[in-house]
């Protein structure tokens, strides 16, 4: 798995810390603390899941004083219970305190989104499907919640829209159709561009199959249409599955034959894990 990139962290953790010391900094701690006092910090899990964020954790605390020691015998995409302690903290208290809250809100929302992934990649796993994220992502945090999605052992889909051709069904109406559509797409990408187009029906599909891309998103169909429709690319090109994926849904989906099944869900509705903070004063 691919590492987060060290200025893409470093932005994101100094933006979030920025927000919450303000103008003043952490006033509680300023006035509660002594200046030389230490802390020695534990951060545990409070459930069942998988790990992801440790590299925005650690640059938290190193941000507010680098002398802050991070310890983990733990790597993003591990599996976690409760009781697991996941990190080690230790140096000065002030400091380690005013980067807590920053480093357990990233270190929570992401483990939820690998937590979330795991959920429907477990379920699927007897296939030869893969679960992927969409762009549903909260503004600023997409790349950070794409790699939770690998760190849960799922697949990304396009980051932006800049690095692939995705052609939607408004894109199809104003177009003129999906084989007018395909036909402007192929002009204007490069060499190195996937295009992938979007069809309702397996009617639609046979005019993409036709005219030929990369990948077909087959929108909101039944397990048995799916089927269908894998059937008739045979292997041609990939196969994407969406619309209204859950947990109840997935296994089906899956056992259709699809390469691909997009969830929104697991970037946009996941559950915050629970990490809580044990310290001890030195």
């Amino acid at each position: 798995m691919a590492p987060l990139d060290p200025i893409a962290v470093r932005r994101a953790v100094e933006a979030a810390l920025t927000e919450d010391l303000g103008r003043a900094g952490d006033i509680t701690s300023a006035a509660t603390i002594p200046a030389g006092a230490t802390a020695r910090l534990a951060i545990v899990s409070r459930g069942k899941g998988r790990l992801a964020g440790l590299p925005l954790a650690a640059a938290a605390f190193a941000a507010l004083d680098p002398s802050i020691r991070f310890e983990t015998e733990n790597r993003d995409g591990d599996a976690i219970s409760p009781g697991d302690v996941i990190a080690r903290i230790d140096g000065p208290a002030r400091a380690a305190l005013s980067a807590e809250r920053t480093a357990l809100n990233v270190l929570g929302h992401l483990s939820g989104v690998a937590t979330a992934t795991a959920a429907y990649a477990d379920l699927i796993s007897h296939t030869r499907a893969r679960v992927c994220c969409t762009r549903k992502t909260l503004p600023g945090l997409r790349i950070f919640e794409k790699y939770a999605v690998r760190c849960g052992g799922g697949a990304n889909h396009r980051f932006g829209l800049d690095d692939a051709i995705l052609i939607k069904d408004n894109h199809i109406a104003v177009a003129g159709g999906p084989v007018e559509a395909l036909k402007a797409a192929k002009s204007f990408a490069g060499h190195l561009v996937k295009i992938e187009i979007e069809v309702d029906t397996l009617d639609q599909l046979d005019l993409v199959l036709a005219e030929g891309a990369d990948v077909v998103l087959l929108d909101n169909m039944t397990p048995e249409t799916l089927a269908e429709a894998v059937r008739r690319i045979d292997g041609r090109m990939l196969a994407e599955a969406s619309g209204n994926v859950s947990l109840d849904t997935v296994k089906a989906i899956a056992e259709s034959g699809v390469d691909l099944i997009s969830v929104g869900r697991i970037t946009h509705s996941a559950q915050n894990f629970d990490f809580g903070l044990d310290i001890a004063v030195g």
